[in-house]
């Protein structure tokens, strides 16, 4: 069955409708860029101060751009499909609704938070400029995209399609689908039936598990081989990391720990490091922790104050940091530090590599010169979250990433990208699973003598879901292929994990709406989904630092 024959509704071309739709509002958003540059340039360049002042308009900018790559790479992973022939009745929902309700947004308001609805007028646009690209492809996106029928049809399709790994195709290879296939095995058999006890107990992701995706090659999937690791893409981590997140985010923010850790190795490390650290982090030997944040400083890098102070052969780090995820049992800590005091900001920078024994919850640290404390939170538990304080904690001067002092903010820079990406996917994960929830619960509840899938508002908050995770999940792997290609990629990396975030966290509060009462009740496991999918906005960049970093790229011209 068609679309049009299942809605009644003209034949349409909805991916030549999605282009056309794409190429409108990258224009739109390119006016936009100049007025937006009008109001925030002050002596031919773009003023910190003024960008400050006009934060709405800003950050309005940076979601309006997103919503135009989200349009064209929903549009080109229907043209993918469509020219291997997998393009089916799911996709084209996926597409149609998907676009109809972004262009919708995109010129009615988009929702940067529950509270904050930036419209185009804001970002400093007249009504002439507006309507000359409300073009006709988007009067009928608009008009006939996001329909009722449409959403009905979509979550029939979905209903007919339970048990599959994804909601339509995603768009991979035979390869990336058998490494899904893989993850979402182990996940199942592993993960899903332990996970939501772990969370309620605050327990440890038990070291077995921890072993078996080492011998699945998760920790080395994309080092290079020559180190010990399986040389992959980053599409391939992004598929990895979004199944394990799926079971439980704690899982899947394993892998990523190793990766952003090994990245930092690679790109900064000497020859030596490289040949010391690398296999020993890809076989899981060795687990990293990263030591960045400290209680004062949060996004702040510039103002980090601990000290690293070198005494022969040896640095002395004082100071505190604070979130610091999976320290008790990590091997070696990536720790951002101050050791050139006389540098201010960023200049004096440098990254040490900390060797340390692994700690028990009786003896945490027993490491002369660390202690710390635990900080209980809401979700994203399984590793747990801690403040430390080291006094003359010491650290071989060999172990100085690089071997040169001032390097650190650098070094820590160039994995930016790969660790947005990395939260992109894991909230695709955790938006899937929310709509896995949802959609279990609203088969099963029975209210009215119906059960809840019945009632269209219902259906159409799992509809959207769908569509919501689908436009995540490609801008997701936008982002990953751009990295691969090794091109610059941290305005791909920052909008999918924007959008990535927004859409998990809508998701879970869906489901667990759909569950009533009971999805407050802890022993229901969308309680956990949406505590862990709270986090997303938060780390890797809160959404506003986020928003703030992809439109001082536009503003700067992409430079």
């Amino acid at each position: 069955m068609t679309l049009a024959a299942a809605t009644s509704t003209a034949d349409r071309d909805w991916l030549a409708l999605a282009e056309e739709a794409g190429s409108a509002i990258g224009a739109l958003t390119g006016e936009a860029v100049a007025a937006v540059r009008a109001r925030v340039t002050q002596d031919g360049r773009v003023s910190n101060a003024l960008m400050e002042q006009e934060q709405h308009a800003a950050h309005g900018l940076a979601w309006l751009a997103t919503y135009g790559e989200a349009i064209r790479e929903l549009a080109a992973y229907g043209r993918l499909l469509q020219a291997e022939g997998r393009y089916g009745e799911t996709e084209e929902l996926l597409v149609a609704i998907g676009v109809g309700e972004y262009c919708a947004q995109a010129f009615g308001g988009i929702p940067m938070s529950q509270g904050e609805i930036v419209r185009l007028p804001a970002l400093g646009l007249s009504a002439a400029q507006i309507a000359a690209w409300r073009t006709g492809a988007v009067e009928t996106l608009i008009a006939e995209g996001n329909t009722a029928p449409h959403r009905a049809r979509l979550v029939q399709r979905i209903r007919e399609a339970q048990g599959a790994p994804t909601m339509g195709d995603a768009g991979l290879d035979e390869t990336l689908e058998a490494i899904r296939a893989e993850m979402r095995k182990f996940a199942e058999s592993e993960v899903l039936p332990c996970a939501h006890q772990w969370h309620l107990k605050n327990d440890y992701i038990p070291m077995d598990v921890i072993a078996k995706l080492a011998e699945l090659g998760v920790f080395g999937l994309t080092l290079p081989e020559e180190y010990g690791g399986l040389g992959l893409s980053k599409v391939s981590m992004c598929v990895v990391s979004e199944e394990l997140s799926r079971a439980y985010i704690g899982v899947g923010s394993l892998g990523t720990r190793s990766e952003i850790a090994a990245e930092l190795i690679i790109g900064g490390g000497t020859e030596e490091q490289k040949a010391k650290w690398l296999p020993l982090i890809a076989s899981g030997e060795v687990l990293p922790t990263a030591v960045f944040t400290e209680p004062n400083t949060g996004s702040d890098l510039a103002s980090l104050k601990t000290r690293a102070v070198r005494e022969g052969d040896v640095y002395k780090v004082t100071g505190n940091k604070t979130w610091i995820t999976h320290p008790v049992r990590a091997d070696v800590m990536t720790m951002l530090v101050r050791t050139n005091p006389d540098e201010p900001g960023y200049k004096g920078l440098s990254i040490l590599l900390g060797e340390k024994p692994r700690g028990t919850d009786e003896d945490p640290f027993p490491a002369k010169g660390m202690t710390g404390g635990e900080i209980e939170v809401l979700g994203y538990r399984g590793m747990k979250e801690y403040e430390l304080a080291f006094d003359g904690f010491e650290v071989p001067a060999a172990n100085l990433l690089g071997g040169a002092e001032g390097q650190g903010f650098k070094q820590l820079m160039q994995t930016f990208e790969s660790a947005r990406i990395q939260t992109a996917a894991r909230a695709v994960g955790v938006a899937q699973s929310a709509l896995d929830i949802g959609l279990r619960y609203a088969e099963e509840r029975i209210q009215f003598g119906k059960p809840l899938i019945a009632f269209p508002r219902v259906a159409d908050k799992l509809a959207m879901m769908a569509v919501e995770v689908n436009i995540a999940r490609q801008l997701t792997y936008f982002a990953g292929r751009a990295k691969d290609a090794g091109k610059r990629c941290d305005l791909e990396a920052g909008m999918a994990k924007l959008l990535g975030a927004r859409v998990a966290w809508a998701a879970a509060d869906n489901a667990l709406q759909i569950h009533g009462g009971n999805g407050f009740a802890l022993e229901y496991e969308i309680s956990r989904v949406l505590c862990d999918a709270r986090i997303l906005n938060i780390f890797e960049g809160a959404a506003e630092i986020q928003a703030q970093v992809i439109a001082r790229r536009l503003l700067d011209g992409g430079n």
